[in-house]
């Protein structure tokens, strides 16, 4: 399984992949960000804590425990787990990408988030259905899930420094729970909804030297909200996914869009922006991400991206305009340098559109306010909800100063950027 800008995708946000399971890519999450969010995000919702560490139910506490124990070999616990799983059942090895250096480490991130939250059943729960659903487009079956299992104890037992009947069990009974909410999250989505969805390329527009904007058709109806993010499979990777956040609300013609920013080393995010063209076919996950709206209050948005993760901005933008409402809503569109904003022109097009929207550019350069001061500027902003997708520093920095100025967490919304991975 595996465990979002952020905005998921380039444009981080973003949480598939899970325990064990391939991860793909963005609020982001998910995406989804100047990254490829990987679906190795962990995409639990930020603004609701978990249980202290010293405290919980005697399960937890002894996973937890684990967890503490093999930190020192964390990459020897993973290393260990995969050559179990592989050599145990060589038939699974054709479910992951041919390389698995980052497949270890979003291995890691599941079980830490699992432990985590343990106690905290709702956002668990949330998190261990979205991971069910995603592990269809690799054609996980059900019964993957015990073989999973045996080898993660095994994995664990080997490396823990005190494991005992007691805490075998404890991990048992937590595994098996858990996997079978993935199991049923499967088996019901699989009652409405393809594993995935092909996607004909439309239009490539390269907006900068490693920013581009894609346009594709899915073969078929593809049901998302304003601000959510999806997985992308290229034709030049097998098996490797990477979140990104759509970058418009639902239209009537069907077509979604994307922005790429190509990131060093990034399988994914290079293929899409350099070498895709229109023709060409990609694969979509199911969507993801609770960065949405909520179109019961009439309280004014807040809204910061950074880099692509512009994306999930501009759709919620567009996701208020559709409805008809006149909610204010202030834009902060932060970058490097101005060639950076790449898509200012077509965020200064709706402003002229929609009186109650204010979009403000924001730079790194000399002599201009950084994003913070910038928010700090304006406002007050009481009475906003808050919206965050970009690169995973851009994430924190905002939350702090958006906490300092006085806006509590659970009206802060973003895609989390723990275990963010580039590609």
């Amino acid at each position: 399984m595996d465990a979002p800008t952020a905005t998921p995708g380039e444009n981080a946000t973003p949480g598939e992949g899970g325990w064990f399971m391939p991860s793909q890519g963005a609020s982001a999450r998910p995406p989804i960000g100047d990254q490829d969010t990987s679906e190795a995000s962990l995409r639990v919702p930020a603004q609701r804590s978990a249980p202290a560490a010293e405290e919980g139910s005697p399960d937890a506490l002894l996973i937890r425990r684990t967890m503490t124990e093999i930190g020192p070999d964390a990459d020897k616990v993973t290393s260990y787990f995969y050559a179990l799983l592989f050599v145990r059942h060589p038939e699974l090895r054709s479910l992951f990408p041919a390389a698995m250096d980052t497949q270890r480490d979003r291995l890691l991130k599941a079980l830490l988030t699992a432990a985590e939250y343990l106690d905290n059943t709702p956002v668990l729960v949330d998190y261990l259905k979205s991971l069910g659903r995603g592990h269809r487009k690799y054609g996980t079956r059900a019964e993957h899930y015990p073989a999973v299992g045996e080898c993660l104890i095994g994995a664990l037992s080997r490396y823990a420094t005190v494991w005992n009947r007691e805490t075998e069990a404890a991990w048992v009974r937590a595994y098996t729970t858990m996997s079978q909410v993935m199991i049923d999250a499967a088996a019901a989505d699989e009652l409405r909804a393809p594993a995935w969805w092909q996607a004909e390329i439309v239009t490539h527009d390269l907006r900068t030297r490693d920013v581009a904007i894609l346009t594709v058709r899915p073969d078929q109806p593809y049901p998302f909200l304003a601000g959510q993010y999806t997985s992308v499979e290229t034709p030049w990777w097998p098996r490797v996914w990477r979140h990104y956040s759509f970058a418009s609300a639902p239209r009537s013609d069907g077509l979604l869009t994307f922005h790429v920013k190509a990131v060093p080393a990034g399988w994914v995010s290079n293929a899409l922006v350099h070498r895709a063209r229109p023709g060409d076919v990609i694969r979509l996950g199911p969507p993801a991400g609770s960065m949405t709206v909520d179109h019961t209050t009439d309280s004014g948005l807040l809204c910061l991206g950074g880099g692509t993760g512009i994306a999930p901005i501009k759709a919620l933008v567009e996701d208020v305009a559709v409805r008809g409402e006149r909610r204010p809503v202030e834009v902060f569109y932060g970058a490097r340098t101005d060639h950076d904003l790449y898509d200012i022109g077509t965020m200064l097009r709706l402003q002229q559109s929609h009186p109650w929207l204010s979009v403000r550019p924001v730079t790194d350069q000399q002599a201009h306010p950084r994003l913070p001061d910038a928010i700090r500027a304006y406002g007050p902003w009481a009475g906003y909800d808050a919206y965050l997708s970009g690169p995973p520093g851009m994430i924190r920095s905002g939350i702090d100063t958006l906490r300092d100025i006085g806006i509590p967490s659970h009206r802060i919304r973003h895609d989390a950027v723990e275990g963010l991975l580039v590609g």
